[in-house]
This record gives C-alpha cells, structure tokens and sequence, in this order.
C-alpha cells in the first residue's frame, strides 16, 4: 500500500498522512486483492461457478424437466402437458387452499407477533429477557416434532386434550380436531409467530421515541399515535415480514402432510409430494411443472412487496443518541407476562409434555398405571436404521453448516467489503434460494443430480443432501456474516495494514477475530435449519442415507407414535443444547462490541 508523507518525510508524518488520507473500500486489504487482477477473476469465477450449481442449475433443471415426458434421466419428447395438467380445475382448488391457509396463519401470526414485541421491547414487563428467549424457541423446533405431538394431542378420538375435557365435562363431545382446516392454521402459526417476532422485535428497539412523544404532544391519543407513528414507521418491517411469512406458509410442507392429507385437504407442496411418491406412475413431468410455476409465483409476490414500499421514507434512526421508550403499565404488567408465558406453555410445553408422556406408555391414547414401560426405549436402542439416520444427520448437520457460513463468510466479504465487478450477481444469486420452497428445490435437484454425467455420481447418494442443505442455507449464512462484516469499519483494515501486517494476518487477525461471533451464530442457526428441514429430504435421500426427519415420518406412516416421542424427546435435547450455545455466542458478541 502506498503511503503519503508529509512535507518533512518523517516516519510519524508519513503515518499520520495515512491516517488523514480518505479511506474507502479500494484501499488497504482490497488494493492488495485488486493488484492480483488475474487471481480475483479466478476466485469470482470459481464463487459464480459454485453458486450457479446450487441454484441456476437446479432452477434451469426445474424448467427442463416441466418441459420433459419422462422421469429424470430417460429418454423423452419436449412437450406442454404438464403445463396443461396445472391448469386444471382441481389445481384451482388447490392454489386456494394454499394461499387461503397462508394468509389465514398470517394475519393472526403477525398481530400476535407486533404483540408480544412491542411486550417485550417497549413495556416494562417482568423478565422480558427470558420471556424473549423462551417465545423464540419454538422457531428452533423442527416442525415435525410438534406436527407428531399435536397430532397426539388433538386427535378427534384419542387426543389428550379431547380426553380430558371429555373426563372433565362427563361428555362425549370432542371440541379439538386438528385434521382440519382449522389444525392446519393453528399449527403453522406456532412457529410463524416466533420466526415474525425474531424480525419485528429489533425494529421496536431501534425506533426514536421523540417521534411518538411529539405526536402526543401535539394532542394525539396513544391509540392515534400507534397508528399513525408507530405503525407507519413500522411498515417496512412489518410488510417485510408479513411477505416473508405468506411465502413460507405457501412453502410449508410439515403441517398440510399431517393435518391436512388425511383430512382431504392438499395444497401445492402435498400435491408435488403426492404426484413423485403417492402415485402408481409417478408423474414427474406435472409435479415439475407445478414447481416450476410456484417459483415464477414467488417472484410475483416479492415484486408486489417492492411496490408497496416504493418512494416512502420511513427512517426512524437518526444520529441523536436515544433510549427506547419504555411504557409502564402499572399491575397490566402481569397481565402481559402471564400472556406470554401462556404462548410458551401452548407452543413449547403441551407438545414437548406430550413426547414425554407418550413415551413411558406402551400404547399412544391409553395412559393408565401398568401400561408404563420403557420398551420404547429400548427399541429405539437398537433400531439400526435410527443410529444410522442419527450419524447422517449430525454428519450433515456438521458439514453442512460449517460449509455453508464459509461460504456465505466469503460472498458476504466479497459483496460488502470490496467493489469488485458482479459482486451484485453473485449477491443475487446467493439470495435466489430464498424464494425457492425446500419442495421445490428438492425437485430441481433431483433432475439436476439425475442430469449429471456419469463420472459425477451424486444422484442417490449423501452429498445429494449436504448440496441442497448447503443451497437452503447460503441465504442466511450471507445475511449474518453481512451484518458483521458491516459493522467493521475500513479503518482498521488500514491501520492494521499501515503497521506492517500483511494481507492474510489482517484478515485472520482483524475481520476474521472479529466476525467470528457472528459466524457462530449463523453456523448454529444453519445447523438448526439442517435438522428440522424434511421437504427437500423425503424427495432427495435414498437407502442408506436417511435423516432424522424422514425416520420420523416413516415410523410415524408405520403407526409407531410411542418411537417417534421417543426419538422426539432426543431432538429435543439437541435442540436445547445448540440453542444455549446460540444465547452464549450472542452473549459473547455484544459484549465484544
């Protein structure tokens, strides 16, 4: 790096001109990389050649295949039949049912949210602290746990809950069926509620409270002011998260499987499954097309939440320091706790409860003395296939996450610390799998991973797996180093390469100790995305390279609910485990900051 001296040409002068000269993005480490022209275009090509794989490819694959006669692999004619079998009238139906049940679990999940928010950030309620941790936990448990536990509990005929209003009340009556409509929604808003808590709760710490206080000094009510201040500053957090919770309820697989097939009702992901799985000729070619088209819906929906926030200003940050507001409610403070203890005891304790009961009990729906056992147990012990889907996944779990935030590490570094040319599409493309439900990207991948040359044998095996959990990971992954990488500012890349340390040593020595909280952070949360994730699994795993979750679906389509609790209650001890490990590393950055 070149440094500027001062008239006298002094060490001190010199070093104290470099410290006057302007700093932006193409000094320090990045003037090394850029002299390297040749070997930055390298590294640009091989970082476009690995994202295009895991997810031009499969996207490209996904249209081939809409287009293509037969299943993946054999010869076929391009046709427009599985285009004309979407639309169809039964398809109608179905898109309704899904966009219907998304929005049904939106609107309630995003007021529930703002709710225990603006609890947990702007009132003085008791132990808001571990109220916050304990409503995120939820989001950290893999849906189909609490699909299974629910499935359990409100059964129409052996339910608990039905049971026991049933011995409570001396009726018959059963006032819960989660085979309905109704379970569909109510499932799926356990852990949309926390996942739209995690984005909104931020935006209520962050926002100037002065613009509230001069609304009311201007006369309005508090009412007026949360609608007309709070919310309208709130808007892009809250369109945001609204958008992003239609997408995944449009993307959700777990809870139309359980609560929704074997009451008849099918939205697109089951109607995928169905057609690959649940069909005597599996009718790859419709369930491609169908895919395919839930994409070019996706789209659809971000460009109308582009729309919606276009032209509108909406900082409520400025450089004037400030404290959140903090409301006092008097004894309603007690309300509010109880309120958001209730929401943990429903989400977390019922269906966790539930796996623990079901367990010790030889028979799910009879629970009576001499039928306590620890046969489950035992049984579960000695499943091979068990300890063999325990070892993938934690095998996946690990490679997958530790190459995942590696990766993300190094586009995040590349799109935020320097300025090189197609920083934007690598960005792009990184952030593409976002809008691409698992189901989806499982089906882009089996025609892609089918498609490959024959010296390239990943179709059937492991690494099927670990690329397409890599694919569904990179968008957060890149998110979180992003952030880090962020708040690190230019000048201590130049001071430390201005003191003689070369470019890998600031690198390892600055960025890298100083995101490492974050990668952390993000390796934990991709893990977790790993083990609960079931949509792209059930289509892409093979004999001997099953995961947790497709175990668990089979022992449950076999009847074993007893296992399943059994097994359950394991994850649930991963789950916690990991989760502490998250609430320490965040501990550990903050304090670092």
């Amino acid at each position: 790096m070149a440094v500027v001296a001062d008239a006298g040409g002094s060490p001190d002068g010199k070093f104290a001109g470099a410290l006057r000269r302007p700093l932006t993005p193409k000094t320090g480490i990045l003037s090394h990389i850029a002299s390297t022209s040749l070997g930055r275009n390298i590294g640009i090509g091989i970082l476009l050649l690995i994202l295009s794989f895991l997810t031009l490819y499969p996207l490209s694959m996904l249209f081939y295949g809409s287009l293509h006669s037969t299943p993946p692999g054999m010869a076929g004619e391009f046709n427009l039949d599985g285009y004309r079998q979407v639309l169809s009238a039964e398809n109608v139906l179905i898109l309704i049912n899904t966009v219907g049940i998304s929005f049904a679990k939106t609107i309630p999940a995003i007021t529930l949210a703002v709710l225990l928010a603006w609890i947990c950030a702007r009132t003085d309620t008791p132990g808001r602290g571990v109220l916050e941790v304990l409503i995120t936990l939820p989001f950290f448990i893999p849906p189909i746990l609490t699909a299974m536990a629910w499935g359990m509990l409100g059964n129409k005929q052996v339910g608990v809950i039905n049971m026991a209003w049933q011995w409570m009340t001396g009726t018959t009556d059963s006032p819960i069926n989660v085979y309905s409509y109704g379970g569909i929604v109510w499932h799926m808003m356990q852990y949309s509620t926390p996942f739209l808590f995690l984005f909104i709760v931020d935006s209520f710490r962050a926002m100037d409270p002065s613009l509230e206080e001069s609304s009311r000094m201007c006369g309005a009510s508090r009412w007026f002011t949360f609608r007309r201040v709070t919310f309208m500053l709130m808007l892009p957090a809250i369109v945001s998260s609204f958008m992003l919770s239609l997408i995944r309820g449009i993307e959700s697989f777990e809870s139309p499987l359980f609560f929704g097939l074997p009451a008849g009702i099918t939205v697109i992901t089951t109607e995928i499954y169905n057609a690959i799985n649940h069909r005597a000729t599996p009718a790859y070619q419709y369930a491609t097309a169908l895919s395919f088209a839930i994409m070019a819906g996706m789209f659809l929906l971000v460009i109308w939440q582009w729309i919606l926030l276009r032209g509108r200003s909406y900082t409520t940050v400025t450089g004037k320091g400030y404290s959140p507001n903090i409301t006092k409610l008097g004894p309603w403070r007690w309300v509010t706790f109880s309120f958001c203890i209730l929401f943990f005891i429903i989400t977390v304790v019922l269906p966790v409860g539930q796996l623990a009961v079901g367990s010790f009990f030889k028979f799910f729906g009879f629970y009576s003395w001499d039928m306590l056992t620890l046969d489950h147990y035992s049984a579960v012990m000695q499943n091979k296939d068990f300890w063999r889907s325990l070892s993938n996944t934690m095998l996946l779990g690990l490679l997958g996450a530790t190459a995942t935030m590696i990766l993300g590490g190094i586009i995040a570094y590349v799109t935020v610390r320097t300025r090189w040319r197609g920083r934007k599409l690598i960005d792009a493309l990184a952030w593409l799998p976002w809008m691409m439900p698992g189901m989806v990207l499982g089906v882009g991948f089996l025609w892609a991973f089918a498609m490959l040359p024959g010296p390239i044998p990943i179709y059937g095996t492991i690494w099927a797996l670990l690329l397409a959990y890599m694919a569904l990971g990179t968008p957060i992954s890149v998110r979180v180093m992003s952030s880090a990488y962020h708040q690190l500012s230019f000048d201590l890349e130049e001071c430390s390469r201005v003191h003689g340390a070369s470019w890998w040593q600031t690198l390892w020595r600055i960025l890298i100790a100083l995101a490492w909280p974050s990668f952390a952070v993000g390796w934990v949360l991709t893990f977790f995305g790993i083990i609960r994730e079931l949509s792209a699994s059930i289509l892409l795993y093979s004999v001997g390279s099953e995961v947790l979750s497709v175990t668990l679906l089979k022992l449950w389509a076999n009847g074993q609910a007893e296992q399943v609790s059994v097994i359950g209650l394991m994850m649930m001890l991963l789950v916690i485990f990991f989760r502490w490990v998250q609430l320490k590393l965040i501990k550990q950055r903050i304090s670092t900051l």
